[in-house]
């Protein structure tokens, strides 16, 4: 049991620096066609979509869903 809750946190960990170099990376504006790009784009956007529409639009020019997404995987991962 405790190698299979190392296992999710490891998992919780890689998958916060995917969204954290996600966040980086949108300050950079690198091609959005660079493979690496486009890889944190399709591992993160499952997450970070969902999160996204419950957020009131309001026009805002920052996306706060990474700091949510971060923020409820530390709670996961502070309870495993």
């Amino acid at each position: 049991m405790d190698i299979i809750l190392e296992l999710v946190d490891t998992v919780l960990l890689v998958y916060s620096l995917l969204i954290f170099a996600r966040v980086i990376i949108s300050w950079v504006r690198l091609d959005p066609y660079n493979p690496v790009v486009q890889f944190l784009h399709a591992t993160t956007e499952p997450v970070l979509a969902p999160i996204r529409s419950l957020l009131p639009g309001g026009g805002m020019m920052l996306d706060f869903s990474p700091f949510i997404a971060l923020l409820l995987i530390s709670v996961l991962r502070r309870l495993i």
